[in-house]
């Protein structure tokens, strides 16, 4: 195995025990993005010399005896919309070009405690919305990769890097994660801080991650969920243990729901025939409901809240750049200034009711089993495709996971949302394991 084939967990516990350095790996991956990145392009700033700086040090640290993070040695892609101090945050779009933040994000932060090498940014949309990035799908380069983490995603499935971190105010961490075949995990909303990050929304941004396992994305995500006063989704809890849950055998076997959701008519032929499938193949473990009648707004109200907040965050690109912000961007942001106070307000006040109604549903269920997309990334590169499966479970911020279980009929990669109940992060990732252990058989 290629050094830059290994995973996260293996890879830290390699760089512990003294099989390989950090400077090995992080050159392994260097090379690799050397060799891959004029097709892919998945990164929007890369300085080779200072992530190897970054990875001498950790190795000094290593033999030195100091004390050492959970991700010591292990290069991390961190999408262009987190502040870095060492680095530029672009967020996107010319009108930030050259910005040089003067302090980390809380969650670059965390990954340098951690031990993290931050090998460099990753592409994302135009502030971070719809506008298409540069980067292309690993798995056929006249495809996107999603938006708008693509680069992330994309950097992570052509094995560039273990993991990486991405945002998502309505599916950038699922669509790409699916697109391009890798586990994509969003958080509950308020377990992972925003500080730092390009705001949008803050009823609706959330941290994500990649990895190429389920055990790596936990380890990733133990990572980031240190309290954060400065974020005002935050409280002061005990962390999780996501890792440490999600390797656990479940007590009895999880009972899913599989939830159609009101857009199943925008689902792809080859995307209900494999969903199809997977429900025959699980059996008794699964049984199809239909939720409430008032998630058949959920998709409107996200809307609402969604274009309302862009008007407010991005009045200053708008004001002062418009020519310079594509023509969907401005629409949103157009459409945004006209919602009422009376609109915005009724929507933000559905997110509590919806989640109130899925506390019923998973007192019977430990996780809902739904697409995460509509279909296999889509051939073009003007769309980074639909977020439609994922506009719900941002809104209701509820945990969410994506697996690279099943293929569209071309053999392009096709993933399977799991989501569990609010702030139960950890028990939907051993829900994950266990159905990706049971499709595998």
């Amino acid at each position: 195995m290629e050094l830059y084939e290994l995973g996260a967990v293996e890879a830290a516990r390699r760089i512990r025990e003294g099989e390989i350095s950090a400077e090995q790996l992080t050159q392994a991956c260097l090379d690799r993005i050397a060799q891959l990145e004029p097709q892919v392009q998945a990164w929007a700033f890369l300085d080779s010399e200072h992530a190897l700086k970054q990875a001498r040090a950790a190795d000094e640290a290593l033999s030195a005896g100091r004390p050492l993070g959970a991700l010591h040695g292990i290069p991390v892609g961190i999408k262009d919309i987190f502040d870095t101090h060492d680095m530029p945050t672009e967020n996107g779009t010319v009108l930030h070009a050259g910005r040089r933040p003067s302090a980390d994000a809380h969650v670059v932060s965390s990954l340098r405690e951690a031990g993290a090498i931050i090998l460099g940014k990753t592409v994302t949309t135009e502030l971070a919305v719809y506008g298409p990035g540069k980067t292309r799908n690993p798995h056929d380069l006249e495809r996107t990769p999603g938006g708008s983490s693509s680069g992330s995603a994309a950097a992570v499935a052509a094995q560039m890097v273990p993991l990486a971190v991405g945002t998502q105010t309505n599916g950038s961490v699922m669509r790409p994660a699916s697109y391009c075949g890798v586990v994509g995990f969003k958080p509950s909303r308020g377990l992972v801080s925003r500080t730092g990050v390009l705001h949008l929304s803050s009823h609706l941004d959330q941290v994500g991650v990649f990895a190429r396992s389920i055990e790596d994305a936990a380890l990733l995500a133990d990572e980031l969920m240190a309290y954060d006063e400065d974020d005002m989704h935050m409280q002061p809890r005990a962390r999780p243990k996501l890792r440490e849950t999600a390797l656990q055998e479940p007590p009895l076997p999880p009972e899913l729901t599989f939830v159609k959701t009101p857009v199943w008519d925008q689902a792809e032929a080859d995307t209900q025939e494999a969903f199809a499938e997977l429900v025959e193949h699980l059996g008794d473990r699964v049984k199809e409901i239909r939720l409430p009648q008032a998630f058949e707004h959920a998709v409107t109200w996200h809307r609402t809240i969604m274009e309302s907040d862009l008007a407010l965050s991005l009045a200053r690109e708008y004001t002062e750049g418009k020519d310079k912000l594509s023509k969907t961007l401005t629409d949103m942001i157009e459409r945004g200034r006209k919602v009422l106070a009376i609109e915005y307000n009724h929507s933000v006040n559905q997110i509590g009711r919806l989640n109130e109604m899925l506390e019923e549903v998973f007192d019977s269920y430990d996780a809902i089993l739904t697409p995460a997309t509509t279909g296999v990334a889509p051939h073009g590169l003007d769309s980074t495709g639909s977020p439609v499966f994922c506009t719900t479970w941002t809104l209701c911020g509820t945990p969410a996971v994506t697996l690279p279980i099943l293929q569209g009929s071309d053999g392009i990669p096709m993933g399977v949302q799991l989501i569990g109940p609010l702030n139960d992060d950890a028990r939907l990732l051993r829900t994950a394991r266990w159905l990706t252990e049971a499709v595998a058989a």
